[in-house]
């Protein structure tokens, strides 16, 4: 599959089509279905052949809106798309009322000229980092198909990764994007969660959700953001050469796979050797604060108030994973919750103080690379202690109200492993052009794996 990108100047040069390339995305689709994947919750076809032909026809009339007219997007089971019900991976939902309209990010994408493929496969109410779904299957990596494809995105991402659509629009409340991006081999941008709006999408913790692309480059996920928060960043490439990188020696690198080590370690070296500055700093907030009282805290109150009611109605529906983390927030008292809603303010405080310095926070985007499934299916202690796990990294991020960026580091021989450049609220233009700079340098490396 070709990047946005790609696609646009392929339909300007007319050496496609919108209507041959979604013929090539249901063709995917088609055969992955064929091998028992679970990639998709719906697949509109019938829609989507009408939107690649509009597609088509107004091209043929010189009208463009934008890069995205054409590219075939897949969308998460989690936001709504008018005429369809948003089952947001659960059966709870499956009952429910199709959605009247499109959710604004949604609605956003199809002015662009995006062609929706289909509904993308997830963790239960995106409550779980690893991607496993009891009711609707769970997808498998697409470098791996006995590991996990990460969530809980994860029918986003490995959406894009076998090819079928050019881009995914995900959510990210605790790294959900960021997660399967690195699994998966690709890139994944979390933007500061108040740029893009949340109307039309099932929450999770309004506190943390935030909504973003995976891609197969960071411009494709310059674009993507650029709809859908209908802002325009100059996101240009920066010079490496005097850059200022920080790195933290603890928490986030703490108890790293050895895979991960030496991928983070090594784009380390390849950036200073580029002339940038990469400098370890101390940020003991992280254990202090982030360690000991996680976003889990606040998430679990808030998704609590959303879900009470249909625990009530019908608690054996849901997932026995989800069900338990949601009912830790039925235990919050009011106290609680205000206590840990002034940490987390500190901890933003405190976060933007350490990174002030820096043109952008450095981390492994997950401490492992995708563990196997067999190690979690069947034991519910190693997947709640695997569940925090990958979730620490990125999780710290939406604690601090930030933004990031996850790209491939890993060589053609190991397991993804994704690399995170971190910044805080509002950084985006600045973290994305920085990105761009990583990636160039990335793929000039002929070892690195590309997406």
């Amino acid at each position: 599959m070709r990047t946005l990108r790609q696609s646009a100047s392929a339909f300007a040069l007319r050496t496609t089509s919108a209507l041959e390339s979604l013929d090539n995305s249901l063709a995917a689709i088609d055969a992955d279905e064929a091998r028992g994947g679970v990639t998709y919750t719906h697949v509109d076809r019938e829609a989507a052949r009408e939107a690649a032909s509009s597609s088509d026809a107004f091209r043929d009339r010189g009208y463009v809106p934008s890069a995205l007219a054409g590219a075939p997007v897949s969308v998460k089971d989690l936001f709504d798309v008018k005429g369809q019900v948003t089952a947001a991976g659960s059966r709870i939902l499956r009952g429910a009322a199709p959605a009247v309209r499109d959710a604004a990010a949604v609605a956003r994408l199809r002015e662009a000229g995006a062609v929706f493929v289909g509904r993308t496969n997830m963790s239960e109410f995106a409550f779980s980092g690893l991607g496993l779904n009891p009711h609707y299957g769970t997808p498998v990596n697409p470098y791996d198909a006995s590991r996990l494809a990460g969530g809980s995105s994860s029918g986003a991402a490995t959406s894009v990764a076998l090819g079928h659509v050019a881009a995914a629009l995900g959510t990210d409340t605790g790294g959900s994007v960021r997660i399967p991006a690195a699994f998966c081999g690709l890139v994944g941008f979390k933007p500061t969660a108040r740029r893009v709006p949340l109307e039309g999408v099932v929450p999770l913790s309004r506190s943390f959700d935030s909504i973003g692309p995976i891609a197969r480059s960071v411009d494709c996920c310059a674009l993507i953001d650029s709809v859908i928060s209908a802002q325009t960043l100059d996101t240009a490439p920066r010079p490496l050469t005097g850059l200022r990188f920080g790195v933290t020696s603890d928490y986030v690198t703490d108890e790293l796979d050895e895979t991960v080590s030496t991928a983070f370690n090594r784009v380390i070296g390849m950036l200073r050797r580029a002339g940038a500055s990469v400098e370890h700093f101390a940020f003991p907030e992280l254990h202090e604060v982030a360690g000991r009282l996680p976003l889990a805290g606040i998430t679990a109150a808030q998704a609590w108030a959303w879900h009470r009611e249909h625990v009530a109605r019908n608690a054996e529906g849901y997932d026995p994973r989800v069900l338990k983390r949601l009912r830790a927030g039925e235990g919050h008292s009011a106290a609680d919750y205000i206590e840990l809603l002034a940490a987390r303010e500190r901890f933003v405080r405190d976060a933007r103080t350490r990174l002030a310095r820096f043109d952008a926070w450095l981390m492994p985007t997950v401490a492992i690379v995708p563990p196997p499934i067999s190690g979690v299916e069947r034991d519910d202690e190693a997947f709640f202690a695997l569940n925090a796990k990958v979730l620490r990294n990125p999780a710290v991020v939406n604690f601090m109200d930030g933004c990031a960026l996850t790209l491939p580091c890993h060589h053609e021989d190991e397991l993804p492993v994704g690399f995170s450049i971190c910044g805080p609220a509002l950084a985006d233009a600045s973290i994305l052009a920085t990105g761009r700079s990583v990636e160039t340098l990335l793929h000039a490396s002929t070892h690195v794996a590309t997406a």
